[in-house]
């Protein structure tokens, strides 16, 4: 008998949600805790999943509806083993590649197919090993990006439309977001490096010869944001909820270039590291920034970001 799926709570304060992106498609067949649907509130995002394994019979609100704590989201079919749609009499059932959330955030960060990966896990579930494995195949050269649209202006002036990847639309969601979202000051310090670019000049060659990395400006800018966070601990705290929470850790976000655009990886529990694993660190994200190979978990949360200054 089929049931109805609701919108869960999500806290005293959250009344009203936006109905997000929908993961499964009306009339597949799924196992017992897939992802339905995302639900997005002021403060995360929510997943609804199956109840049990079955078929998911209607989606009754569409993404970006506007809906209330308790509103009917979907009607799902506990037990069902084939799709509600018509099919061939004597066909079985197309299934549909049971993807695991954290294994989905994964893919759409890296712009893959869920389709076209093979699931390793019960029931042939697609796990996030099994999309990190796809997003590294042997050899293969960043995407390109999409084909430039060439629009002709007056005189000799042209104009290029590229369209944007998913990534890029991402990074260019979550600045603006920042900006929108955040108290914002700007305070501009200098400093002299001559005494910095002294020391890697005078030790280049033995750092390298020993740790097999450059010696660079970063990891000197790490551990002077170490030091900084250390004197001053509230730059290194966030507001939760109605508390401040103080950090007694340092995960320094690095911001690198990528194949497909700008991303920030956390350095963890950098104030454990030396310059040398600091440097072999950022050079590490640096070459699978290129590759494409970041994982989600490497960009989630850094507690203080440093922005690459380069030379």
């Amino acid at each position: 008998m089929p049931v109805e799926i609701r919108i869960p709570s999500a806290g005293e304060s959250i009344t009203e949600v936006t109905v997000g992106t929908w993961r499964v498609a009306a009339g597949t067949a799924v196992a017992g805790d897939t992802t339905l649907v995302e639900i997005e509130t002021d403060k995360a995002n929510l997943e609804v999943a199956a109840p049990a394994a079955g078929v998911l019979v209607q989606q009754v609100l569409a993404s970006g509806t506007v809906a209330r704590v308790g509103d009917v989201v979907a009607v799902f079919e506990p037990g069902a083993v084939g799709a509600t749609s018509a099919a061939p009499p004597d066909a079985p059932p197309k299934a549909e590649p049971v993807v695991m959330p954290s294994a989905a955030r994964l893919a759409a960060v890296s712009g893959i197919d869920t389709a076209t990966v093979a699931g390793s896990g019960p029931g042939g579930r697609v796990l996030k090993e099994d999309v990190q494995r796809a997003a590294k195949p042997a050899a293969a050269p960043a995407a390109s990006p999409p084909a430039p649209v060439k629009v002709m202006s007056a005189g000799s002036r042209q104009e290029e439309l590229v369209p944007m990847t998913r990534i890029r639309k991402t990074i260019a969601e979550r600045l603006v977001s920042a900006q929108a979202n955040a108290a914002l000051l700007t305070t501009f310090n200098e400093i002299d490096m001559g005494p910095v670019m002294a020391l890697r000049k005078r030790h280049q060659e033995s750092f390298l010869a020993k740790h097999g990395v450059k010696l660079g400006v970063m990891s000197f800018f790490v551990q002077a944001a170490i030091e900084g966070l250390k004197a001053v601990p509230s730059i290194n705290a966030e507001v939760r909820d109605d508390a401040i929470v103080y950090k007694h850790y340092y995960d320094i976000g690095v911001a690198v270039g990528g194949g497909r655009g700008l991303v920030v990886p956390i350095i963890r529990n950098a104030e454990t590291l030396s310059f040398a694993d600091v440097e072999k660190t950022i050079a590490d994200f640096g070459k699978r920034a290129l590759e494409n190979r970041i994982g989600l978990d490497e960009l989630q949360g850094g507690t203080f970001t440093i922005s690459n200054g380069g030379i």
